[in-house]
């Protein structure tokens, strides 16, 4: 196989590559029938950012084959195994998953459209550094991340101190955080007590759209919590913390109006 020194790497369209992270970074090309067939041997090794991310470039991947009339069965074959690999592993996870009384903790971007139209093709890389923030908030405060896609976070705690310290975490990390461009990235967040069912789809019942609402009620740098995260939460605040009762809110497909409250926090981080 002709090796592609940097110069002529460089010349290649973006078209010549199975896989371009969210930092623009170009792996697997794809520019000649030897390439395709190396990048088929490779791409079981190669990383990738997330399941989308490497759907896309398998598909990417199989176009490049059937145009240069290489007959991918031993690849095809690996990513079935690697299918059934990665759905036992879902199904491992569910069932490591808290039931009975949890609290949930939702989250997502304010104005995501706006920051998207600001940051152009640093909106990506955003996104990046942003998850991985949420997903080490969560970790570290016991938690567990249900789904985390886009701008949005799903996560469950088995304890309701626990979901808030994730949550003030969350705030204070974004916020005194220096994004690209000067952008601010303001996050809403919502968190709800109750006891839903978990089956093999993932958590269901009211407590889930309950948690929900609660996050869409909220503003950006906001943190609000149902009657029920608020009764949880007494008495296990972190230090700075206290709460302001906003009074009853009526929620979209939630039948009574909900006491929602406001956390405020002593020790914002300064901008």
């Amino acid at each position: 196989m002709p090796t592609l020194d940097a110069r002529t790497r460089a010349g290649l369209p973006d078209s010549a590559f199975a896989y371009i992270d969210s930092k623009g970074r170009r792996r697997l090309p794809i520019n000649d029938r030897a390439h395709v067939k190396n990048a088929l041997s490779r791409f079981n090794q190669t990383t990738f950012e997330d399941e989308p991310a490497r759907d896309r470039a398998r598909a990417r991947l199989l176009r490049a084959a059937r145009k240069y009339g290489i007959v991918p069965v031993g690849f095809m074959t690996g990513q079935l195994v690697n299918l059934r690999v990665r759905a036992a592993a879902r199904v491992g996870e569910e069932r490591d998953l808290p039931t009975g009384v949890v609290t949930f903790l939702l989250a997502d971007v304010e104005d995501s459209t706006g920051l998207l139209r600001a940051l152009g093709d640093r909106y990506g890389s955003m996104l990046t550094d942003l998850r991985r923030i949420l997903g080490a908030e969560v970790r570290a405060c016991d938690g567990r991340v249900v789904d985390i896609r886009a701008d949005e976070l799903f996560a469950v705690f088995k304890r309701a101190p626990d979901a808030l310290r994730a949550a003030v975490g969350i705030q204070r990390t974004t916020l005194g955080r220096t994004w690209p461009r000067n952008a601010s990235i303001r996050i809403r967040i919502g968190l709800h007590t109750g006891r839903p069912k978990l089956t093999e789809s993932g958590y269901v019942g009211l407590a889930v759209h309950m948690a929900a609402r609660v996050c869409d009620a909220a503003r950006g740098g906001q943190i609000l919590l149902s009657h029920a995260a608020h009764e949880a939460c007494a008495g296990a605040k972190p230090a700075g913390i206290a709460f302001r009762d906003i009074g009853p809110h009526t929620l979209q497909g939630i039948p009574s109006p909900e006491v929602l409250f406001q956390v405020e926090d002593a020790d914002p981080p300064r901008l």
